[in-house]
Formats: C-alpha cells, structure tokens, sequence
C-alpha cells in the first residue's frame, strides 16, 4: 500500500469518525474520534471471524504505518508548535517558575516512583523485569498530553492560572520526557541486544551532558529560530508568505535539531511561544496576517490530531492484547495517578500562596494530565529485550484510560471542586 493511499484512508476515516461524532456522539472531537476508531475495530474484529478480508485489510495498514516516526519525527513539531503559539504567553510567563518545575522535577520523580511501583508490582505478579526496563516505562508514561485536555477545561471554565498550568506543564514535560527517556534508553544499552552489558561503560557526565545538550541546546536553538522567523515577519507584509516562513521554521528548525542531537520538542515549543506572544504578534504581524497565521494552525492541529488520535484507536488491532499483560496496565493506572500526585505536591506547595493557586489544584492538575500518542509512540520504539510487548500493552491501557475515562470526566471535577463557570465567560486563545 504506497503513501498516498495511506494517507487518504486515515483522512477519510476522519471526516467519517468527525462527522459521526458531531452528529450524534457530541463528545470533545479527539475523545469522539478515538472511540469512533475504536468501535470501528471491534466491528471490523467482529466480521473477522465471518470474513477476514476487511480485517486483514486493517491490519495490514496498520502494520505499514511506523507510528513512532510517524509521531516523533513528522506529527510532533507541528502539533507542539500549535499548541504553543495559542498559549496564553502571559499567564505563562506568570506561571512559569512552578511550570518549570512540573514539566521537570515531576516528570523525573513521577519516572522513578512509577519505575519503582511497576518492578515491585511485576515481581510479585511472577514478571522478571529488569529495573532499568521499569524506570524507561516510567519515563515513557510521565509526560502528558496537552491537546486532549485543553478544550475541555476551557468549556469547563477553569479559571485561566489553572488551564495555563496544565497546557504549559505539558508543552513542555513532553521534550523533558522523551530526553529523559533517550537518556535511561541510553543507559539501558538501547543499541545493543546483549542485557548483561546495557549501562556498562556509561557515567554521571555522559548523562549530565546527554541531558543537559538536549534541553538547554534545544531551548537555545528555539530562542534563535524564534527570533529570526520574528525578523523576518516584521520585514514584510504578506500573509501567504508569512505562513510559510512559520511552516519552514517547524520542519527545518525540527530536523536541524534532530540533526545537532538537541530536544526538537523543546526547541518548538519555545519558538512557539516566541512567535506567538502578543508583543511579537503585535509588532511583526498585520491583523490579517495574525488571522491567517492562526487559522492556518488551528486547522492543521484539528486534522493532524484527527489522524493521531484514529490511530491510537486502530493500534489495537497491532498490539499483543494479551489477558496478563491487560490486568498490569489496570492495576497501574490508579498508582501512576497516585505517583503524578505526589511528583506535583512539592512544586504545589512551594508556590500555593504565592500565586494563588486554585483549591486542589493538586487533585484537577492529576487527573487533568492525560497521556497521549508520545507514551505509545515511545513505548512502541522499545527493542523486544526490553519486554516490549509488555510495556507496549500497560502503556495502551493507561492512555486509553486517561484520554476516554479522566478526559470525560475532568470537566466534571473542575465544575465541583470550582463551581459552574461564569455565564459571560470569554474564551481567549491568546
């Protein structure tokens, strides 16, 4: 099946499962359209056992699709960089001290808890599993999704500091993430396929320098490409043309990064947040150019989260869903809730009176950090040694959890721990 066909059928089943969902399921369009691909399986499974053609059909396509690549290497730059550039730059700058500390203290420390909870779980359920092979599950579950979640909360009315928490903490927890993952993945001996030499040879400093290159490379990179793409909005006043120059500065500005080994989700994310704040929109953009600036993506967000969020409900189809494997995942997702919990308590209390933070914000920020592509795409590019399909499995069940369970019901618990929101609420994207 070549490229093209690949790709129409995902944009096909989009607009179906979109339409299906507006039309009758009425839920948040990326919840609809995961439970629009997930239904779309178990019918496909169901004729299966009648008529297995459209089921290999499925499956076949599914298997040709690298979801890992397709994810880290294409998607992930331009949903981040959509994500950033409608973030409220202010309210962030405002938050920012606790927002460094969520989408880094808490991602390592949440990484650790859960490693540890999930070896001490596998061993007394009879599964062998090699700590450092923990510790890289709990790097690939901590970071959270910020697209998910953060038309929910605004429907919600979740007072702006707190919506500002969770889509800042999670803009950025998933470049910390994924270079805390590359770093235990290092360690682990991820090239290799020997376990009795994975760490071997591999000290404090190749980590410090592995870590520290990533991040603050990444930062500075996206310092750099955010001011040069605002110099060359400014010099010029036309929109076609300025679009471009932002999508030139996602794709080139991510493969330069991936090319100088530096966090390209980091990098995006604080050009986004360069570019899209009100001081450089307002003396670099024309108000049409900002339209279309915006439009251009918020449109591209809608369609490229349509395609993920359709093949996170088609991978099950791929996935080896065995029974064991099944009740690990479930009996994991109330303690890596219980480990998000504590991992935030410390940044929480450092800071509750100082910035007025919301009543249990401890408890919405937990349940409000839904997991996402990046844990299955992440989970799916661990080697077979490192008990793959094991990982692969526990990480499927806790993010179909989170994104149909806690996504559902977060709006809910912001409602009551809160209140309703306030009639003449205005939602501001910026």
């Amino acid at each position: 099946m070549d490229l093209f066909t690949i790709v129409t059928i995902l944009i096909v089943l989009s607009a179906v499962f979109g339409y299906i969902n507006v039309k009758y399921f009425k839920l948040p369009d990326t919840i609809g359209l995961m439970v629009g691909a997930i239904l779309f399986t178990v019918v496909v499974t169901l004729i299966g056992y009648f008529d297995d053609r459209l089921l290999n059909m499925a499956t076949d396509l599914i298997s040709q699709i690298d979801f890992k690549k397709l994810l880290l290497d294409v998607m992930l730059s331009f949903l981040l960089f959509a994500g950033a550039i409608h973030t409220n730059f202010d309210q962030l700058k405002i938050q920012r001290y606790p927002i460094l500390l969520f989408a880094t203290f808490g991602v390592i420390v949440s990484t650790f808890l859960v490693g540890t909870i999930t070896y001490g779980l596998l061993l007394l359920t009879g599964f062998e599993v090699p700590y450092i092979y923990c510790l890289l599950f709990g790097s690939l579950i901590s970071p959270t999704d910020p697209i998910a979640v953060l038309g929910i909360l605004k429907k919600a009315g979740a007072p702006k500091n707190l919506e500002t928490k969770i889509v800042g903490e999670s803009l950025f927890n998933d470049g910390v993430g994924v270079v805390v993952f590359l770093t235990i993945y290092s360690i682990a001996g991820g090239a290799g396929n020997d376990p009795s030499s994975h760490g071997s040879g591999f000290h404090f400093v190749d980590i410090a320098r592995l870590f520290g290159q990533e991040v603050l490379g990444g930062i500075a990179l996206g310092l750099l490409l955010g001011w040069i793409t605002f110099r060359l909005l400014r010099s010029i006043d036309d929109y076609a043309v300025e679009v471009m120059i932002t999508l030139a500065m996602v794709m080139g500005g991510y493969a330069l990064a991936l090319y100088l080994h530096l966090s390209g989700p980091l990098m995006i994310v604080v050009a986004g947040l360069f570019v899209g704040n009100n001081t450089v929109r307002d003396s670099a953009m024309s108000e049409i150019t900002e339209q279309y600036v915006d439009k251009f993506w918020e449109i591209l967000d809608v369609i490229l989260n349509a395609i993920l969020f359709i093949l996170i409900g088609l991978e099950i189809l791929v996935i080896n869903l065995d029974g064991k494997y099944i009740m690990e995942g479930l009996i994991l997702i109330p303690l890596v809730l219980l480990s998000r919990y504590v991992a935030l308590s410390l940044p929480i209390q450092l800071y509750k009176k100082k910035l007025d933070f919301a009543p249990k914000t401890n408890l919405i920020m937990t349940w409000g950090g839904l997991r996402g592509g990046i844990s299955i795409a992440l989970a799916l590019s661990l080697e077979d040694y490192m008990y793959r399909d094991l990982f692969v499995t526990i990480t499927y069940v806790i993010v179909v959890f989170s994104i149909l369970v806690q996504g559902l019901t977060i709006g809910k618990l912001v409602q009551r721990i809160l209140g309703p929101p306030e009639p003449d609420a205005v939602v501001d994207h910026h």
